[in-house]
Order: C-alpha cells, then structure tokens, then sequence
C-alpha cells in the first residue's frame, strides 16, 4: 500500500512497530500498511479494556475488533475534537470546548453538553453524566432511532400489528435494546401481506383447486406425508404380481426381525418405520384399518380422516386405483401451492393479513417512525457524546495494544492482555492471560517456546472462579509441578487461590539447560533406588505374611523345622563382584582416558567433557530462548498478532520477578536450627587447589620452568638431563683444574668437544 504519511518507528520484540505519539498518527492509520500493525483482531471478551468501548468500536458485533474498525473509529473521534492530540491523554473527562462544533454532528454535540448537560466552555462532562443521559434518552419511547417498540403505540391494534411483523420477519433492536419494527420491515411486511392475498384470490371459489375448500390443505398435507411409502407399497405389490418368489424377500428377510428383536423398541422406531407399509402380496389393496406398520398407523389414519373419507368415501382398504385417484383430486392444488407468494406471513393466515391490510395500521406505523426519527439530532447528540466520551479515554490505549504492543513492551502500563500478576515459588509472573479452555490454549500456545502453567483460580467466598496461564521466564522448573498452589492478583488488586493444573514445559534458562543432564541422572538413580526398596519392602512384607497365615501345628505335634538359610547367598556374592568388576572398569577406563593428559590439565578436561555433556540440552534451550515469542500465547486466546513478537532472556527477566533481598537488608538473630555447614567440602577444595598448584609445579613438560626461565617449577625431562650432563662435566673441569698442566692440557684436548656440545645443548637462562 502507497503511503503519504511520514511514519516513525521503534525497535522491540525483535521487529519494527509504528510510533502512535500524535492525533495525527491516530487519523492517519489508513496509510499504515496492514503488514506492519502488529495485531489485525482482537476479541471483546478476556481481555483487560472497558467493554462498552469495544462493543462500541465492533460495529459489526461479530465479537471482535478488527482494522477497519479501529480506523473508522479513530477517524470518527479524531474528526470531533478541535485538538485531535487529546486523545493521547486518555482522560476520562471532556470539555465542551474541545469538541469541534464546525461539524453537524460535533455541534449537536457540543449544543447538548452545554443545554441540557448545563457545561460551560470550562465544564468537563464525565462518563457518570454522559452515560446516565444515553440511557434515559434510550429509555424513551422515542428516540430517534427510527425503530418503534410495540409500547412506543398507543392503542393495542397497533401494538398487535407490531407484535405479528415480529413474528414473521423478525425484530430490529432499539437503542434501549427493546424489540421493534423500522421502516424497511414494516414495508417488507405489508408487501408480503398483499402478495400472500392476492395468490389465496386465484385458488378461491375454484373447486378443481379446493375441493375441499380451507380444508384442502389439511387433505394435502395428509398425503404428502405418506405418498413416498404408499407408492413403495404398490410398487412391491406390482412386482410381486410379475413373479410371486419375490413375495418373502419382498417383506424383509426373517433374520432382520431377529435383529429387531434383540433392540430396545417403541412404535416409531426407526428400523421399525424403515420396514414395509403392510405385508405385501400380488395386487393386494392397502388396509387402512389393521396390518399397518406401527410406525405408520398414525400418519395412515390422518389420511384416512382428512383425504380418503372426505375425497372418496368410507373405505377400509386402498386399492391402487383409489390411490391413484386421490392424487389426482389434489393435483391442481399441489400445482397452486407451489406457486405461493408471500409465504414469509404465512404464520398468522390469509386471515389475519387481510385484516390487517384493511385497517390504517401502515399509516399508523410509519407515523410512528416518522416520530421517532424527528428525535434523530438528540439521538445524535446524546448517543455521540456517549460515544466520544469512550473514545476520547480508551481510543490511544487500545492502538497502543493493537497497532503496537507499546504498552507491553514499554513496561510502564500493563497490557491490555494482561489478566495480573501470580505469585508462586519466590517468584512474581506478569505476562498472565485468562483462558476458557486450558487444553485447547495449550495446543497453540506450546509453539510460543514458553514454559507455561495453567492454573484454576477461585475466590472461595464469592464463589467466583477463573482459569489462567502464566509464564515463567525467570529461575528454573525444579520446583513447578501439577498441584502446587500461589496466589493471583487480578488487576483489580482482587486476591484468588491458585492451583497449576497443567503445564507446558520448555527451557527457561539456559543456566538451567546446562544442569539439566545431571538433575535427570540424579532423578533417575534415585527413582530406580525407590523402585527397589519397594520391592525389597514388598518382598518381605508378602514373606510376613506368608508367615503369619500358615496352619497351625497340631497340639503336641513337633513344629515343623524352618528351612535352613545359608549364612550368605551366593547370587548376593555374585552380584556384588559384578557390580564392583564394572564400576572397576570404568574407572580404569576413565584413569586410561586420563593419562594421556598432564596433571594440571585434568581438571580443564573434566571441565570440557561436563561441557561436552551439557552442550546439546543447551543448544536446544538457545534455540528455544531465542523462537519465544508471544504470538502463538495470544493467538490461542482469539488474537491475530501479525508479527513474531518476540520475548528474549533481557525482556524475559523483567516478566518474571524473581525472590531478591531488598538493597540495604539486614540479618538479626541468627538461625538457631540452621544446619551446621560441613567441612569436608572445604577440605577438598584446599586438597584440589593444592593439588593442582604442586601438579602445576611438577609439569613434566617444565613449561612453568621455561615461562619464569628457569625460577619456578621443574624443568623437562630432556632439559634435567643437560642440566646434569653440564653438572657433571663441571665437577670434571674442577678435578682437572687441581691436576698437573701437563695433565690437564691431555684432558681438556679429550673433553673438549664433549663439553662443547654440553654447553650448546643446555638453553640459556
């Protein structure tokens, strides 16, 4: 869509959305691309905005507001104010002189606010006043809607009149949300009134049509309700008349009565109606009076009373021929009645209508609109000021709820989605949304990335109760569970009890993501752990029993000795040795890992294979972190959210309050029941840290020596023995010094080449 309008734009949730700091932004909403509004619909119901504005804006009251709407709405408002920037504000009160009365409609307006409401140009007119005049204009039996209740007429014949167009074309609704009549729907009534006259004109007095004259219909309606059945029956009777072996089949096969006979039963039953109309046989006549299909009697003996009788005489049976016959009479009616014009007051009858075209009842009625709508400025004027009043507060609230999620991500005011705020585990959840059904949300709401819980909340002593999901982007699932109970605080600072009933886990942290493989492990040790005492415990309990419920022996009868248990069993034995073969093994396997590394890089490994471990439920919980978004949570709840509004770990922490000491908290007394804290965790560390210091300092790869050349630490081991090499031959030189000259030259000529390569191979400190 081409636009004109100078748009400015903000950054949040990971998308672009529109700055609404301005009337002019509000009237300009139509050159806003649709694809950059973050919501295209929002629902009326569950949410935390004034109903009567939303029904307001929902024009078409279908339940839910949608872009078209909002834009006429903010136009209609921003077109009545002098000022449109006033309605940013949002204030509740409205001044007479802020209404632009260079309009019609803001000059009926402003002329009633000052008359009737008596406000001057500094006088503000607030819902209390704007709402009481809308509902006593309402109230009033004109007012300028031009719909007529039946008690705006004065005489009962026209209230009769009113009432019968009710009941065959329906109610317009009045402001005051009475039942009434327009000008369209009494005009659409008395023109299907003379069309249902005058087609009765063409059958009346025209015996081939009623042979029976009002009574005709009835004979109609009474074969037509049979006619399909009657002609299957001579239909079969015909066929059983071409070859008699088909009369058994031609009744049904014995084994459907067996079928029957195992049902529950009653006259009208449909297996029972699906059966022939009587029993069939070559040419037989239908019997009118018994062998008649149960499910059938009744509809036969209407068309024996109301057709055959007053057609073709007292009969007990109907040939086909008579059958025939009947139809025939009726022929020009059923051709008639197809034909039919005005069916839509065929409810009060031909009568009725007629009666009704021949009194002033058409004139009296739109006298009455006539009057009514002469009340159509105050309507005007009172329901506009009504409805500008709610504009005039709520209209920049809700397009900073459904243009932009302003409110939402601004963090001054709550969003209009926010039901409040639920209290539970030390922690404090903002983003909660009331839902009607937790698992159909949740089906949608799960591909928010979001760790969300339903609760069920109720005020036990209002009786009131509400369902809510809330969700947890702060601290970690450890403690969440079906069944724990917090407290929700409703916007209305209302106190409810609630209690999780569900819950869609996802990765909260990714702190929590990386402990996770470990708390799984722990939980699972301790599960199986459980299990088997369990067992133990079951085992010896069965064993007790067993005990306690043998048969006594006979008096003076030797008790039977108790078997012999050995002092130990081997499979115990056998067990145990298997257990601690493994736990051997894997031991050696880890020490083998671990040789190949250098003391002080031990612990660095340990460290990488932790890492290692955690890794994939990491990733998966950034990948998660970094999809959450609020789209699907709102969507669920009727909402068409046009954008991935997204919810990452910074924004996520501030929905989520978790338990903090206040700054500038002080302890008193301290715990006298606290636990005493446990030395030998100190003691491995003083252990490890010293550890690793002498492993650090007797680094076989003497990198430590090389890094402070040569003041701490070891050297290598192919350095150590240059070192000791040049030891050596220094002791050599010092021998040699003490010997003869002669003696020494022989030697230093032998030594030297050796002492030099020494020398060179020694690096230098």
């Amino acid at each position: 869509m081409a636009t004109t309008y100078n748009w400015k734009f903000f950054r949040a949730g990971g998308f672009n959305q529109v700055v609404i700091s301005s009337g002019a932004d509000l009237l300009n909403l139509d050159q806003l691309d649709q694809k950059l509004w973050v919501a295209l619909a929002c629902p009326t119901t569950g949410v935390e905005f004034d109903k009567t504005t939303l029904a307001l804006i929902d024009t078409d009251k279908d339940g839910r507001v949608r872009v078209p709407e909002l834009i006429a709405a903010a136009k209609w408002a921003g077109g009545l104010m002098k000022n449109p920037d006033d309605l940013l504000k949002g204030s509740p009160t409205l001044k007479p002189s802020a209404i632009n009365d260079a309009t019609p409609e803001g000059k009926l307006i402003a002329s009633f606010a000052r008359q009737v409401l008596g406000k001057d140009d500094t006088g503000e007119v607030n819902f209390d006043e704007a709402g009481t005049a809308a509902q006593t204009f309402a109230a009033k039996p004109f007012n300028g809607d031009g719909v007529v209740p039946a008690d705006s007429a004065s005489d009962d014949a026209t209230k009769a009149v009113i009432a019968d167009i009710i009941n065959c074309l329906g109610a317009d609704t009045d402001v005051s949300g009475k039942p009434g009549v327009g000008q369209a729907r009494v005009d659409q009534f008395f023109d299907a009134a003379t069309a249902y006259s005058d087609w009765w004109k063409k059958a009346e007095g025209d015996a081939s049509v009623m042979p029976l004259g009002l009574e005709t219909e009835i004979a109609a309606a009474a074969v037509k309700a049979v006619k399909s059945k009657v002609d299957d029956y001579f239909a079969r009777g015909r066929l059983a008349a071409f070859d008699p072996r088909s009369v058994n089949a031609l009744n049904r096969d014995e084994k459907e009565y067996a079928a029957l006979g195992a049902k529950d039963l009653t006259s009208n039953h449909a297996d029972i109606a699906s059966l022939p109309l009587a029993q069939v046989g070559a040419t037989t006549p239908l019997p009118l009076t018994q062998g008649i299909n149960p499910a059938w009697a009744g509809a036969i003996a209407a068309l024996q009373a109301h057709a055959i009788e007053p057609l073709l005489g007292a009969r007990t049976v109907l040939t086909e021929a008579d059958w025939s016959a009947l139809v025939g009479k009726l022929a020009a009616f059923d051709a008639w009645n197809a034909g039919k014009t005005g069916g839509a007051i065929e409810k009060i009858g031909v009568s009725r209508a007629r009666e009704i075209l021949a009194s002033k009842a058409q004139e009296t009625l739109a006298a009455l609109i006539a009057k009514d709508k002469a009340e159509e400025g105050n309507s005007t004027a009172v329901i506009g000021l009504h409805r500008l009043i709610h504009y005039h507060r709520d209209i920049a609230k809700l397009a900073r709820n459904f243009v932009n999620f302003g409110d939402f991500y601004g963090r001054k005011d709550k969003a209009i989605f926010q039901a409040g705020t639920l209290y539970l585990d030390q922690r404090s959840c903002d983003l909660c949304l009331t839902v009607d059904d937790a698992g159909k949300h949740a089906a949608m709401a799960g591909m928010a990335g979001t760790y969300l819980a339903y609760c069920d909340c109720a005020r036990k002593g209002s009786g009131e109760k509400l369902s809510i999901v809330a969700a947890f982007t702060g601290g970690d699932s450890d403690n969440l569970m079906v069944g724990r109970n917090g407290i929700f605080y409703d916007r209305k600072g209302r106190d409810w009890d609630a209690t999780i009933t569900k819950i869609v886990d996802n990765p909260i942290s990714i702190r929590q993501a990386f402990w996770s493989p470990y708390k799984k492990l722990v939980r699972m040790i301790e599960e199986r752990a459980a299990k088997q005492a369990a067992a133990a415990d079951a085992s010896a309990n069965a064993q007790l029993t067993a005990v306690a419920n043998a048969p006594l022996a006979p008096a003076g009868a030797a008790a039977p000795a108790a078997p012999q248990k050995s002092a130990f069993d081997p499979s115990v034995i056998a067990l145990i040795s298997l257990a601690l073969g493994s736990l051997a093994a894997a031991f050696a396997g880890i020490l083998g890992f671990l040789k190949g590394f250098e003391s002080w890089q031990v612990p660095l490994v340990i460290a990488g294979i932790m890492l290692v471990i955690s890794a994939p439920s990491m990733a998966i919980a950034w990948l998660k972190l970094r999809k959450r978004n609020l789209g699907p949570i709102l969507d669920a709840n009727g909402w068409a959210v046009n954008a991935k509004a997204r919810m990452n770990v910074p924004f996520g922490g501030a929905l989520t309050g978790v338990a903090a000491l206040p700054p500038g908290a002080t302890f008193g007394a301290a715990d006298k029941f606290a636990e005493k804290p446990a030395v030998w965790p100190k003691l491995l560390l003083a252990v490890f840290v010293v550890w690793f210091i002498w492993a650090f300092l007797n680094d076989s790869q003497g990198r430590l020596y090389r890094w402070t050349d040569g003041k701490y630490g070891k050297p290598s081991v192919e350095v150590q023995k240059l070192l000791d090499l040049q030891n050596a031959q220094d002791k050599k030189d010092k021998k040699t010094a003490d010997q003869p000259a002669a003696s020494v030259a022989s030697t230093a000529a032998t030594a030297q080449p050796t002492v030099s390569t020494a020398t060179n191979a020694v690096p230098a400190k």
